[in-house]
């Protein structure tokens, strides 16, 4: 049996003037074998209005396809009468292959003009660019006939370019839709918010990336009271002398400045005196009071700004110190007490791979 379902259409349904087509679709229906009920597909046929043909559409498709091969003639035209004209110069291959700039210019430009259509002053540049190239054009095609003797030939064969883009041009007034003059600013707004937010976030992504080879690669601010010693140490910029003397002080504690001159010239890093007394103040200015280490906050040497373990590390083995437990100290010194001594060992071997 079978449960009542979409009803089939009859052909009395049908209205007068439109014109339908036969469309084959199922249905869900009841039906019993033996007293067994299933649920089964059934086809049933309906009558679908076919709407009336769209001329307007039928007549702009076959304007489109007639501009498209007039665009087609006129590059075609322009790239042979163009490059035999430059192969008069050049080999037949690149002579074709620029000949061929000549069109794709003005073609791109007007490409450029519809994509701007909402925007009068964008389009009007794309124009006029258009406009110049197509100028350049018509001027070689035309020159290639006066040479051949065929001047007439040669403005014939500028016109089909002429004609092309007009015939583009009158195509595409036909297919756009201007806007509201109220309508056109609100895009113009918009569309200069958005644009703003996407260049302010692609300025600040090459800003933190500047920022960041700047950390690495910058020389760092000279803390106050050491002099630079920039002029007086080639080769050494006032970061490797802070290192050196903190570094030269920890593994000599009694040493005085003189004696830490010494050691650092047998290193090929000159100072003075004054500079190491000056380093040597400032560093006993931010060391902790150790009368009473478990009742005061344990202070620490801020490592200059970017620099690694690996530049200390470099720096304590410039400085002549080797021993593993002085740089390990020397390194604590200089980035605190959590550096681990496998972190170190690991760095020296990196930095100075003969190191034991």
């Amino acid at each position: 049996m079978n449960t009542p379902g979409q009803p089939d259409s009859a052909p009395g349904h049908r209205l007068p003037g439109v014109r339908y087509r036969t469309e084959t679709r199922q249905r869900s229906v009841i039906h019993a074998v033996n007293g067994d009920p299933e649920e089964i597909e059934q086809d049933y046929q309906v009558l679908i209005p076919v709407p009336p043909r769209d001329w307007d559409r039928i007549v702009m498709t076959a304007v489109t396809a007639v501009a498209a091969g007039l665009l087609a003639i006129a590059i075609v035209w322009s790239v042979a009468s163009i490059g035999d004209l430059l192969a008069r110069a050049v080999v037949a291959p690149i002579a074709y292959l620029a000949a061929s700039a000549f069109a794709l210019v003005w073609v791109s430009c007007m490409a450029l003009e519809w994509l701007a259509r909402y925007n009068a002053d964008r389009a009007a540049g794309s124009r006029n660019a258009g406009n110049v190239a197509l100028v350049l054009d018509m001027a070689a095609v035309a020159t290639h006939g006066h040479l051949e003797d065929s001047l007439y030939v040669g403005l014939a064969g500028a016109a089909v370019s002429a004609v092309a883009k007009y015939m583009w041009s009158t195509v595409m007034k036909a297919q756009a839709r201007p806007l509201p003059e109220l309508t056109r600013r609100w895009l113009t707004k918009r569309e200069a918010n958005i644009t703003a937010r996407l260049a302010l976030g692609a300025q600040l992504r090459t800003l933190a990336r500047v920022e960041g080879q700047a950390a690495v690669y910058a020389p760092p601010a000279i803390p106050a009271g050491h002099r630079d010693t920039t002029a007086d140490t080639p080769g050494h910029d006032a970061r490797t002398v802070l290192s050196a003397v903190l570094a030269a002080s920890a593994t000599m504690p009694d040493a005085t400045p003189a004696d830490i001159v010494a050691q650092l010239a047998a290193a090929r890093i000159i100072t003075d005196t004054d500079t190491v007394q000056d380093i040597l103040d400032a560093d006993t200015d931010i060391r902790p009071d150790t009368t009473d280490s478990r009742s005061q906050p344990r202070v620490r040497t801020i490592a200059p700004a970017g620099q690694s373990i690996a530049d200390t590390v470099r720096t304590a083995l410039a400085s002549g110190i080797t021993d593993k437990s002085a740089v390990l100290s020397y390194v604590r010194k200089i980035h605190g007490q959590d550096v681990t001594a496998d972190t170190v060992a690991r760095t020296r071997r990196r930095v100075e791979p003969d190191a034991s």
